[in-house]
């Protein structure tokens, strides 16, 4: 079935192995865990996927205390960025590149999925999607060994994407990465303004309030997680939110970033 190849490596993120293992060490220098992270029962998480510039530090994040937990596989959901897609296309190659070596793709997982899912196809274009192969480093360096499954999405109704991860999280052998940006290109006060609406509907699990101003290109995604949390009676934990403003300066045309953790109550 070939392999995954890297669409990206040199402008998201390094092409090195060397230069990513650097900007994670730099990332987790910059926080302090909390106690007791090692008991945090983490089924999914929501991170961005801009430059590790901008947003690694807000996504690694979510994949260091994830890894506290144990999984067999990781199921990369993000939005198609470059060519228009009817539904969602998973992956169904043997192998996923990253610079830190490769990751097995779980094919047999994907092709099920495939097979249940009458929105889900493989469409090999939409696998160059930066939304997605922007974690696959984090989460070779975090579950070295673990299988991958990719799925890209584009015009797609939630309800539709929200019965796979219902699925998704009847497996506790699954991590679900939901990749999304938030607002993009408004002046600073107006972006945390529009970004704030989303980060209320996560956190209150609040389908209606998506639409008051929400603006993240993972959208569907994310209310699809959403939507499955509050069946599974799951909560969020808000980790981080940054905008490009603080790597930049430029507070004229900013993106926002945030980080969720979503966990089995304690």
């Amino acid at each position: 079935m070939g392999q995954r190849e890297m669409a990206v490596a040199g402008s998201f993120y390094p092409k090195s192995k060397e230069e990513i293992d650097k900007f994670i060490e730099y990332f987790n220098q910059s926080f302090f865990l909390k106690e007791n992270n090692d008991k945090l029962k983490v089924r999914a998480i929501i991170v961005p996927h801009a430059g590790y510039i901008y947003s690694g530090f807000t996504a690694n994040l979510a994949y260091n205390l994830s890894s506290k937990n144990s999984y067999k596989r990781v199921v990369v959901i993000g939005p198609s960025h470059k060519i228009y897609i009817e539904g969602a296309s998973i992956a169904l190659y043997e192998s996923f590149k990253t610079p830190l070596g490769d990751l097995k793709i779980d094919l047999e997982y994907s092709s099920k999925l495939k097979d249940t899912y009458s929105f889900v196809t493989f469409i090999p274009e939409a696998h160059k999607e930066h939304s997605t192969e922007t974690q696959a480093p984090f989460i070779k360096n975090y579950f070295e060994d673990i299988k991958i499954v990719e799925l890209v999405y584009g015009k797609l109704d939630f309800n539709e994407l929200s019965k796979l991860v219902d699925e998704l999280l009847e497996d506790k052998d699954n991590l679900i990465v939901i990749s999304t940006d938030l607002s993009h290109f408004y002046k600073l006060e107006e972006a945390k303004k529009l970004d704030n609406i989303c980060l209320n509907a996560i956190l209150k699990r609040d389908l209606e309030l998506f639409e008051n101003g929400c603006e993240a290109c993972g959208k569907v995604g994310v209310k699809a997680l959403v939507k499955s949390s509050i069946k599974k009676d799951l909560e969020f934990e808000l980790l981080h939110y940054c905008t490009s403003y603080d790597r930049t300066k430029d507070d004229t045309s900013v993106v926002g970033y945030s980080s969720f953790l979503l966990k089995e109550k304690v």
